[in-house]
């Protein structure tokens, strides 16, 4: 019996020891922001045929700044004790920091946007942990919900799904050049 636990072993440290590892590596993720496409016009950019192009307003950022500053300085008798002690009161500005903005980003076509495509970004995202209901084949509010929390962690804040993100998805084929 110990021969041929001891045999057992030893096939097993052989096989590991034989195989060259698969090296992982984690899938990247892109900065979705650098695929908006800002305009001084109207209408979407010019380009190839067969772009679709969708847009969505990026909105203004404030920023709040609070301090306190003296009202009335504190009052002191002849002794220098503290008669009436100062007050202070709260300022409050409001800075902008951007202002809101038409963003033009390229989006899978309205022709592709079938109950399967639908259905297969449900599942993309579900597998994602970003889509929760049973899978529709629906672009309903829950769905574009998931889409927006899944670009918005790639620094694109939008319900409005993006051509680039649903390459990252892996539910439209990316061309080798595109490959980084």
């Amino acid at each position: 019996m110990a021969s041929f636990k001891l045999t057992g072993l030893l096939a097993s440290l052989c096989l590991t020891a034989c195989g060259n590892p698969i090296p992982v590596e984690a899938p990247q993720t892109g900065d979705l922001s650098a695929e908006l496409v800002h305009l001084n016009h109207p209408g979407p950019p010019p380009g190839p045929a067969g772009i679709c192009w969708a847009s969505d307003i990026t909105p203004a950022v404030f920023e709040t700044t609070t301090e306190q500053t003296l009202a009335t300085p504190e009052v002191r008798d002849a002794a220098g004790t503290v008669t009436i002690p100062a007050s202070y009161r709260t300022v409050s500005k409001l800075k902008m920091l951007r202002d809101r903005n038409e963003v033009w980003f390229k989006t899978p076509c309205a022709a592709d946007l079938t109950p399967d495509f639908a259905a297969t970004l449900q599942r993309a995202l579900k597998a994602r942990g970003l889509y929760t209901l049973p899978l529709s084949g629906v672009m309903d509010a829950a769905t574009s919900e998931a889409v927006r929390r899944y670009q918005a962690s790639r620094g694109f804040d939008s319900p409005v799904l993006t051509l680039a993100a649903t390459r990252e998805l892996g539910i439209i084929a990316t061309a080798l050049s595109e490959i980084k």
